[in-house]
């Protein structure tokens, strides 16, 4: 399996000018621990995670180096740590430097990435754009759907293309948030992972991957938020 059978598609993301506050709320709201930062061109030009907040709000107490480390360390280093341990945007606080795959890397690769890099999760990046995520979630998602069975290359072809008119169809669902929502199609059977606001929005995602031409079954892995004020 590769990277564009298991990520979640479209990303959420949020703008380099996104307060930090707003940051926060994005990732609590949505449950997840990273979030892509994207400029006006739609570009990836960082990542801002859980770990960038949290030592954002170490620096709070305003615990400082001891003195003859500050001397060894560079003056651009220091001045980068301030804005990003007092700074109130995404640009302030991101990670500049991004760890990417590609849409066809395989998920045995994504795992030693996440696992050599300590991260939890990774941009999927297709001809310098943005196309989806994949978190140590969406993995187990994978393992789930495909239990070491190796479809012949007619079968993944066609899930393959299932996929892709699956995301098409998700994506007029009103009210449902994909970033939120992890789909992974294994011989016809679509698999459906993520959480949703209501009942409602449950079964119009299944009725709507039902719906898909080639699909022989959907399997509901749903779960409704508990999130104040998410009926509807």
């Amino acid at each position: 399996m590769q990277a564009r059978d298991v990520m979640t598609s479209p990303p959420i993301t949020v703008a380099p000018d996104t307060p930090v506050a707003e940051v926060a709320t994005v990732l609590l709201e949505n449950r997840i621990s990273a979030v892509p930062v994207l400029d006006a061109a739609g570009r990836m030009v960082g990542i801002v995670s859980e770990g960038d907040l949290l030592r954002r709000a170490d620096a709070q107490t305003e615990r400082r180096r001891p003195q003859w480390l500050e001397l060894l360390l560079d003056r651009n280093v220091t001045a980068a740590d301030f804005v990003k341990t007092h700074g109130n945007l995404a640009r302030d606080v991101m990670t500049g430097d991004v760890v990417t795959v590609s849409p066809d890397t395989e998920l045995a690769e994504i795992a030693s990435v996440l696992e050599r890099r300590r991260i939890k999760r990774v941009p999927v990046v297709d001809r310098g754009k943005l196309v989806g995520i994949v978190s140590r979630a969406n993995l187990l998602h994978g393992l789930v759907a495909h239990p070491q069975v190796v479809l012949p290359d007619d079968v993944q072809e066609r899930d393959a293309q299932i996929r892709s008119r699956l995301d098409e169809i998700l994506r007029q669902v009103p009210g449902v948030n994909l970033g939120r929502i992890n789909t992974v199609v294994k011989d016809g059977a679509v698999f459906l992972w993520g959480t949703v606001k209501s009942e409602n929005q449950r079964r119009a995602l299944t009725v709507a991957a039902e719906s898909v031409p080639g699909v022989v079954r959907v399997e509901d892995k749903l779960y409704h938020d508990r999130f104040p004020g998410s009926a509807g």
